[in-house]
């Protein structure tokens, strides 16, 4: 017990350090979508995956926080871990934030609220209902820089010891799994106090 509670504690510290090291890729990498004010005072980076049942009920939270506070960042990280339609699934947002930046909270939302399985189709007919062009969609939807992307999330990910999604960062901590809208408020409020 005492080992485990020591290697833990080892990988929490190698976390921490890895965020300080990699703060540059975590809050301002060209190629994650922002939701939000992008000049924000504090930053909210979050690791998803779009068939993940506790991402799907954080997104009401975040549309609710994206309307109260005007002065929060937002970073959606792409971490498609949960099935081969979830890597589909963000490599069609990522494809969205790539060409149509304006289009990529309405369709992340939608994709977020759906209920049941995404399959190529049902992503394109979604990305159709927000207005998002499915012919680019489709044409860069497998495509290498997509790919690159999702890779460079991935090896964010393990870095920064987020095993799974949710994960949220707000100023220097690492938050998994699903918190309130009174938790994530407190740790902005946090977050900005400390600058």
């Amino acid at each position: 017990n005492a080992f485990r509670k020591r290697e833990k504690q080892h990988q929490q510290n190698q976390a921490q350090l890895n965020l300080t090291l990699l703060k540059e890729q975590v809050l301002k990498d060209p190629d994650s979508p922002v939701a939000g004010n992008p000049n924000g005072d504090v930053t909210v980076v979050e690791f998803f995956d779009y068939l993940c049942t506790y991402c799907k009920r954080i997104i009401p939270i975040v549309l609710k926080l994206l309307k109260q506070d005007k002065n929060v960042r937002y970073v959606f990280k792409e971490l498609p871990i949960l099935s081969p339609n979830s890597r589909l699934a963000a490599r069609a947002a990522l494809v969205v934030w790539k060409h149509q930046k304006e289009k990529y909270l309405d369709f992340h939302t939608t994709l977020m609220m759906s209920q049941g399985g995404l399959s190529e189709a049902r992503i394109l007919r979604f990305a159709e209902k927000v207005g998002a062009d499915t012919n680019l969609i489709k044409k860069e939807i497998r495509s290498g820089e997509i790919s690159a992307m999702l890779q460079r999330n991935y090896d964010l990910a393990q870095r920064l010891g987020v095993r799974g999604t949710p994960a949220l960062i707000i100023g220097d901590k690492i938050v998994p799994g699903i918190i309130d809208l009174a938790t994530l408020k407190s740790l902005i409020t946090e977050a900005r106090q400390k600058g």
